[in-house]
């Protein structure tokens, strides 16, 4: 198969399965007139109950619902010329959502990883019970991150009047991040204690390049300079000389999800604003995690530096899709066949081990054996984020190199 036709072939895929995922989730009962609820068993397709505690309807995340915001905001932008009516209902849940975590936010001055029946924050102790979470306000944390894009995205497009408050919110966050008050695990009591206890790898930095790529597509060029910062910290801090990037340095530990993630973060912030050298470095970074972590059905989870063998069993669904745009991303300036294999490999081992089409939604985790009822990181599926939103950023990539005759 050439270039082209793959091209054209994996976006039609990459489309039809975003817009199956997201009708599947606005088919869906919201949770408390305005949240998202796609509480559903990605094996036994089993809707969970208020008997299911954590995974049940009385719990809301707020690390899904300011991913789904993002998600609906931004595929409500592309879908207006490719399937207006699905645009349209995009539109019609995402509006409600802005107002209630813009609310929620404004109550509380941080967003929280989880809220009880009442919207109150919550966290698990250690047998697992709802605990009130009561965070230091100079503490902030990853939902911070998801629910401050979520807004940047929705007032981007429903409140351009409300935009400086998310936009604000981001740079005080890349700022508590450079100062050392970001706290990794939620699920504690949020306090001084949690803080000195936090690893301090680079995943904030990671995440938050997203925030920048946002920012700058939303003319805040100067805001998203951080980025630029972050992507050099964990170029000099955590990059091996085989381009693998350690989750810490001097860890370890090796997570070829987040190493792919950081990749295609990165490629997106910096567009063609990269030097030669610096997309080498991070298609380099992209390769080198691919090959470490890839093998059927999909990408490890944790692999040990030092002897390459795997620390856990699990393959998560996430690190497919973003290999997909963080691929569609390098190819599309380097047109190396090494990156364009991955980027086949990664997207058929996506759509043959873990999207389930009918429904229109992805295994969470697998191991060589099949798909196992492990959590990655909420029970939750996926709003249109890692899956949704790599893709799209793989559509965009492609239909700028289609339009450049390849």
């Amino acid at each position: 198969m050439d270039a082209a036709l793959f091209l054209r072939e994996a976006r039609t895929a990459y489309v039809a399965a975003n817009a199956g995922a997201l009708r599947w989730m606005l088919d869906r009962p919201r949770l408390h007139g305005a949240f998202l609820n796609t509480k559903q068993n990605s094996i036994t397709l089993r809707d969970y109950g208020p008997e299911d505690g954590w995974r049940g309807p009385d719990v809301t995340y707020g690390w899904i619902q300011g991913r789904g915001l993002e998600a609906m905001a931004t595929h409500a932008a592309f879908f207006e010329q490719e399937d207006p009516a699905l645009a349209q209902r995009l539109d019609e849940a995402a509006q409600p959502l802005y107002r209630a975590l813009a609310e929620l936010l404004a109550r509380d001055g941080h967003a929280a990883f989880a809220y009880d029946a009442d919207m109150r924050p919550v966290y698990p102790d250690a047998d697992g019970a709802l605990r009130p979470q009561r965070q230091r306000p100079d503490i902030y944390t990853f939902s911070d991150i998801f629910v401050l894009k979520g807004l940047a995205a929705g007032a981007a497009r429903y409140d351009r009047a409300g935009l400086d408050r998310p936009v604000t919110g981001l740079l005080d966050l890349a700022r508590a991040i450079e100062d050392g008050r970001f706290v990794s695990d939620e699920r504690q009591l949020l306090d001084g204690a949690a803080l000195a206890r936090d690893r301090g790898d680079y995943g904030p930095r990671m995440i938050m390049l997203g925030a920048a790529a946002l920012l700058r597509q939303l003319g805040w060029a100067d805001e998203a300079r951080f980025g630029l910062r972050f992507v050099d910290h964990v170029l000099a801090g955590n990059l091996l000389p085989d381009g693998r990037l350690a989750d810490k340095p001097g860890d370890d530990a090796f997570n070829p999800g987040h190493a792919i993630e950081f990749a295609g973060f990165a490629l997106d912030l910096l567009g063609d604003e990269a030097s030669p050298q610096l997309r080498e470095t991070l298609e380099r970074v992209f390769l080198a995690a691919f090959s470490a972590g890839f093998a059927a059905p999909g990408i490890r989870l944790r692999v040990s530096l030092a002897t390459g063998e795997p620390l856990a069993p699990y393959f998560p669904w996430w690190s497919l899709p973003e290999a997909v745009r963080a691929a569609a991303l390098a190819w599309e300036r380097s047109r190396s066949p090494e990156t364009l294999a991955a980027w086949r490999r990664a997207s058929n081992a996506f759509f043959a081990f873990y999207w389930r089409g009918d429904p229109p939604l992805a295994y969470q985790t697998r191991t060589e054996d099949g798909p196992v009822d492990y959590v990655p990181a909420t029970p939750d599926l996926d709003p249109g984020y890692h899956t949704g939103l790599s893709f799209l950023g793989a559509v965009r990539a492609i239909d700028r190199c289609l339009a450049a005759g390849l």
